[in-house]
């Protein structure tokens, strides 16, 4: 399969909000779903690091690092540790480091852009809480589905099997 969005809107179109497409593919995983995990911060990824060190069973991170481009709030070394630990994407509203790295890595992961400076730690930040991005409210245990044509949100699991 090499498109999962376009059957997804043609099968279940009311039963998913679309988040902008100006998001890029950094990950070598092209398609990816699964159960969301938020994580709301501004440039400072201490709780994405800890998050991603923890077992993501499928799942997918939604990070709202309100657009900012001045950090990347994700690089090789906290991409490699969701790898490791099974999740199955990040999304992340700002921005990625490591970018020929993350390419290699085999996790869905979508950004805004690329920027080599790696945030402060301060431990700030907030977990499991409802996100509202490009004006799409995204809660804790919505399913998230990614693909080239995007990204794509359901309050519920969608039936995808015929579609794989």
């Amino acid at each position: 399969m090499l498109d999962l969005l376009p059957d997804l809107f043609d099968h279940y179109h009311s039963q998913l909000s679309l988040l902008t497409p100006h998001y890029r593919q950094y990950g070598l995983k092209r398609i990816f779903w699964g159960e969301v995990v938020t994580v709301k911060c501004f440039e400072d990824n201490s709780k994405v690091k800890q998050i991603l060190a923890q077992p993501g069973q499928g799942k997918v991170l939604v990070v709202d690092g309100g657009g900012s481009n001045r950090r990347a709030l994700l690089g090789d070394m906290i991409a490699q540790s969701a790898v490791d630990n099974g999740w199955s994407g990040i999304v992340i509203n700002g921005y990625v480091r490591d970018v020929a790295a993350l390419s290699q890595m085999p996790i869905g992961i979508q950004a805004l852009g690329a920027n080599p400076i790696k945030t402060e730690k301060r431990d700030l930040g907030d977990v499991n809480v409802t996100l509202e991005i490009d004006r799409v409210i995204i809660n804790p245990g919505m399913m998230l589905y990614a693909d080239d044509n995007g990204i794509a949100l359901s309050a519920s699991k969608l039936d995808i099997s015929q579609m794989c």
